[in-house]
Parts: structure tokens; sequence; C-alpha cells
């Protein structure tokens, strides 16, 4: 039973930093693509940053702000968001999928999710 679950979420201003974590239990990390989502109310979620073993890959409105990073174990998932924008404001989730490439609406319903943590960022 693969399980995942995120921390880190909290309330910032406007060009401040957070840092998420995903904690994966109950498979092989390096089986399976992983990603960070966000969806805001009202809107679709969509992919933040993915990773699998091209590299990273990032949503244009986060590239140059956001990065995606795994510890040695391959246990965690971490997304470091810097200059962070109002619209950044979203609740964000932790992705699993054993078949990569992760990251396309049509195969969310595939994905193994964590619970979500809540991102606001005041202007």
């Amino acid at each position: 039973q693969v399980h995942l679950v995120e921390s880190g979420g909290g309330s910032v201003q406007a060009g401040g930093s957070l840092r998420l974590s995903c904690a994966a239990f109950g498979y092989t990390y390096s089986d399976y693509c992983m990603g960070w989502f966000r969806q805001a109310p009202g809107k679709e979620r969509e992919a933040v940053a993915v990773i699998d073993s091209d590299g990273p890959s990032y949503a244009d409105s986060v590239k140059g702000r956001f990065t995606i990073s795994q510890d040695n174990a391959k246990t965690t998932l971490y997304l470091q968001m810097d200059n962070l924008k109002p619209w950044d404001t979203a609740m964000y989730y932790c992705a699993a999928d054993p078949v990569c490439p992760i990251g396309y609406p049509s195969d969310y319903g595939r994905y193994y999710w964590g619970q979500g943590t809540q991102v606001t960022v005041s202007s």
C-alpha cells in the first residue's frame, strides 16, 4: 500500500519561502515517478514540478523559483519554493505513479496522492 504524507505548508508574505516535504511509505521509491501538484479554489489541479530518470521538469509559472529534489535514500520528496507569489496560493499535493512520465491530467486517476498541504501567500 503506497502512502504519501506531505508537510511544510503555511502562510507567508509575497517574496517569502517555504519547503514542502513528502514522506513516502510502502513502495520502492525508485520504481515510481514523483511530482508536486497544486489546486487552487475553483481551478483544475495542475502539475508544478515532477522528477524522473531524466531529471526535474517545472511548470512555466514556477521556473526559476521552485526546486524539486529528493533525499539520497529516495524516501522523501521536497519542493523548495522561493519568491512566492499570491497566485501560488493553493493546496499542494505529492503524487506517485508507477508509470512514467508523470503529470498528465488524464492519468490523475491512477496516481497515489497525499492528503495535501495548504500554502497561502499574502500580498
